[in-house]
Protein backbone atom coordinates (compact mmCIF):
# COMPACT_ATOMS: atom_id res chain seq x y z
CA UNK A 1 0.00 0.00 0.00
CA UNK A 2 1.43 3.34 -1.11
CA UNK A 3 0.52 7.02 -1.23
CA UNK A 4 -0.93 7.72 -4.68
CA UNK A 5 -0.21 11.39 -5.28
CA UNK A 6 1.28 14.56 -3.86
CA UNK A 7 4.52 15.21 -2.05
CA UNK A 8 4.77 11.67 -0.64
CA UNK A 9 3.72 9.87 -3.83
CA UNK A 10 4.98 6.29 -3.80
CA UNK A 11 5.73 6.24 -0.05
CA UNK A 12 4.91 2.84 1.41
CA UNK A 13 2.62 2.64 4.43
CA UNK A 14 2.84 -0.08 7.03
CA UNK A 15 -0.21 -2.03 8.13
CA UNK A 16 -0.75 -3.72 11.49
CA UNK A 17 -0.28 -7.47 11.67
CA UNK A 18 -3.34 -9.69 11.25
CA UNK A 19 -6.57 -9.00 9.44
CA UNK A 20 -8.38 -6.79 11.98
CA UNK A 21 -7.68 -3.75 9.78
CA UNK A 22 -8.95 -3.59 6.20
CA UNK A 23 -7.04 -0.83 4.40
CA UNK A 24 -8.81 0.92 1.51
CA UNK A 25 -7.45 -0.61 -1.70
CA UNK A 26 -5.19 1.66 -3.76
CA UNK A 27 -7.60 1.70 -6.71
CA UNK A 28 -10.55 2.62 -4.45
CA UNK A 29 -8.49 5.36 -2.80
CA UNK A 30 -7.49 6.65 -6.24
CA UNK A 31 -11.16 6.72 -7.34
CA UNK A 32 -12.18 8.48 -4.12
CA UNK A 33 -9.54 11.18 -4.42
CA UNK A 34 -10.41 11.73 -8.06
CA UNK A 35 -14.04 12.29 -7.00
CA UNK A 36 -12.93 14.65 -4.24
CA UNK A 37 -10.44 16.59 -6.37
CA UNK A 38 -13.09 17.28 -9.00
CA UNK A 39 -15.19 18.94 -6.29
CA UNK A 40 -12.62 20.72 -4.09
CA UNK A 41 -10.02 21.54 -6.74
CA UNK A 42 -7.17 21.90 -4.27
CA UNK A 43 -6.67 20.20 -0.93
CA UNK A 44 -4.48 23.14 0.19
CA UNK A 45 -5.34 24.32 3.68
CA UNK A 46 -8.13 21.80 4.34
CA UNK A 47 -8.74 20.31 7.78
CA UNK A 48 -9.36 16.58 7.46
CA UNK A 49 -10.80 13.94 9.77
CA UNK A 50 -9.91 10.31 8.98
CA UNK A 51 -12.32 8.16 11.01
CA UNK A 52 -11.81 4.42 11.49
CA UNK A 53 -8.33 5.42 10.30
CA UNK A 54 -6.54 2.06 10.39
CA UNK A 55 -3.19 2.73 8.68
CA UNK A 56 -4.10 6.38 8.07
CA UNK A 57 -3.92 5.97 4.29
CA UNK A 58 -6.88 8.28 3.58
CA UNK A 59 -5.78 11.12 5.84
CA UNK A 60 -2.13 10.83 4.80
CA UNK A 61 -3.20 10.92 1.14
CA UNK A 62 -5.04 14.21 1.85
CA UNK A 63 -1.98 15.60 3.67
CA UNK A 64 0.25 14.55 0.78
CA UNK A 65 -1.99 16.58 -1.52
CA UNK A 66 -1.71 19.72 0.63
CA UNK A 67 -4.22 19.44 3.47
CA UNK A 68 -3.18 21.62 6.43
CA UNK A 69 -4.08 19.22 9.25
CA UNK A 70 -5.47 15.73 9.71
CA UNK A 71 -7.12 14.21 12.76
CA UNK A 72 -7.01 10.42 12.81
CA UNK A 73 -9.45 8.43 14.95
CA UNK A 74 -8.76 4.72 15.49
CA UNK A 75 -9.59 2.40 18.39
CA UNK A 76 -7.54 -0.74 17.57
CA UNK A 77 -4.24 -0.65 19.51
CA UNK A 78 -2.21 -2.43 16.80
CA UNK A 79 -3.62 -0.15 14.09
CA UNK A 80 -2.77 2.90 16.24
CA UNK A 81 0.86 1.73 16.43
CA UNK A 82 1.06 1.44 12.63
CA UNK A 83 -0.78 4.75 12.25
CA UNK A 84 1.68 6.54 14.55
CA UNK A 85 4.59 5.18 12.50
CA UNK A 86 2.99 6.20 9.19
CA UNK A 87 2.14 9.71 10.41
CA UNK A 88 5.57 10.21 12.01
CA UNK A 89 7.27 9.35 8.70
CA UNK A 90 5.49 12.29 7.05
CA UNK A 91 6.35 14.84 9.76
CA UNK A 92 2.98 16.43 9.05
CA UNK A 93 0.55 18.38 11.21
CA UNK A 94 -1.66 15.63 12.59
CA UNK A 95 -3.49 14.52 15.69
CA UNK A 96 -4.15 10.88 16.56
CA UNK A 97 -7.08 10.08 18.81
CA UNK A 98 -6.97 6.45 20.00
CA UNK A 99 -10.69 6.01 20.64
CA UNK A 100 -13.86 4.61 19.07
CA UNK A 101 -15.63 7.01 16.69
CA UNK A 102 -18.89 6.56 18.59
CA UNK A 103 -17.35 8.05 21.78
CA UNK A 104 -15.53 10.97 20.12
CA UNK A 105 -15.78 14.23 22.04
CA UNK A 106 -16.15 17.79 20.76
CA UNK A 107 -13.90 18.86 17.92
CA UNK A 108 -12.78 21.49 15.47
CA UNK A 109 -14.89 21.65 12.27
CA UNK A 110 -13.25 19.79 9.39
CA UNK A 111 -13.62 20.50 5.67
CA UNK A 112 -13.17 16.89 4.61
CA UNK A 113 -14.44 13.85 6.52
CA UNK A 114 -13.18 10.40 5.44
CA UNK A 115 -14.90 7.43 7.08
CA UNK A 116 -14.03 3.79 6.44
CA UNK A 117 -15.93 1.78 9.08
CA UNK A 118 -15.97 -2.02 9.14
CA UNK A 119 -18.26 -3.29 6.39
CA UNK A 120 -21.72 -4.32 7.55
CA UNK A 121 -21.37 -2.63 10.95
CA UNK A 122 -23.68 0.36 10.46
CA UNK A 123 -21.02 2.46 12.17
CA UNK A 124 -20.82 4.94 9.28
CA UNK A 125 -24.26 6.31 10.15
CA UNK A 126 -23.43 6.30 13.87
CA UNK A 127 -20.18 8.19 13.21
CA UNK A 128 -21.88 10.77 10.99
CA UNK A 129 -24.43 11.52 13.72
CA UNK A 130 -21.71 11.75 16.39
CA UNK A 131 -19.51 14.04 14.26
CA UNK A 132 -22.43 16.37 13.53
CA UNK A 133 -23.48 16.41 17.19
CA UNK A 134 -19.94 17.14 18.42
CA UNK A 135 -19.06 19.94 15.96
CA UNK A 136 -16.58 18.11 13.73
CA UNK A 137 -18.32 18.85 10.41
CA UNK A 138 -17.78 22.30 8.87
CA UNK A 139 -20.58 23.88 6.80
CA UNK A 140 -20.41 22.55 3.23
CA UNK A 141 -17.85 19.89 4.21
CA UNK A 142 -17.35 16.97 1.86
CA UNK A 143 -17.86 13.58 3.49
CA UNK A 144 -16.84 10.20 2.17
CA UNK A 145 -18.15 6.98 3.70
CA UNK A 146 -16.87 3.66 2.40
CA UNK A 147 -19.20 0.70 2.94
CA UNK A 148 -19.58 -2.76 1.54
CA UNK A 149 -21.01 -2.83 -1.99
CA UNK A 150 -24.48 -4.00 -0.91
CA UNK A 151 -24.84 -1.59 2.00
CA UNK A 152 -27.20 1.38 1.99
CA UNK A 153 -26.19 4.51 3.87
CA UNK A 154 -28.94 6.63 5.38
CA UNK A 155 -28.12 10.20 6.38
CA UNK A 156 -29.50 13.73 6.31
CA UNK A 157 -26.58 14.91 4.17
CA UNK A 158 -26.86 15.73 0.47
CA UNK A 159 -25.76 12.73 -1.63
CA UNK A 160 -23.35 13.87 -4.35
CA UNK A 161 -22.35 10.44 -5.67
CA UNK A 162 -22.44 6.73 -4.92
CA UNK A 163 -19.89 4.58 -6.76
CA UNK A 164 -19.09 0.87 -6.55
CA UNK A 165 -15.49 -0.33 -6.80
CA UNK A 166 -15.02 -4.07 -6.35
CA UNK A 167 -16.36 -4.97 -2.90
CA UNK A 168 -16.48 -1.30 -1.84
CA UNK A 169 -19.16 1.35 -2.22
CA UNK A 170 -18.14 5.00 -1.90
CA UNK A 171 -20.77 7.46 -0.71
CA UNK A 172 -19.83 11.09 -1.30
CA UNK A 173 -21.93 13.52 0.73
CA UNK A 174 -22.04 17.26 1.38
CA UNK A 175 -22.90 18.81 4.71
CA UNK A 176 -25.47 21.60 4.67
CA UNK A 177 -24.25 25.17 4.83
CA UNK A 178 -24.85 27.44 7.79
CA UNK A 179 -28.51 27.97 8.45
CA UNK A 180 -29.83 31.39 7.56
CA UNK A 181 -31.08 33.46 10.47
CA UNK A 182 -34.29 35.50 10.49
CA UNK A 183 -32.48 38.56 9.04
CA UNK A 184 -30.92 36.68 6.13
Amino acid sequence: MRIISGQWRGRALIAPPGDATRPTADRVREALFSMLASRVGSFEGLRVLDGFAGTGALGIEALSRGAAHATFVEKDAEAVKALRTNVAATKSDATIIPAPMETLGNGVPCDLILLDPPYGSGLGEVALARLAERGWIAPHALISVETGRKEVLTSDFEVLAVRDHGKARLHLLRAPGPSAGPDA
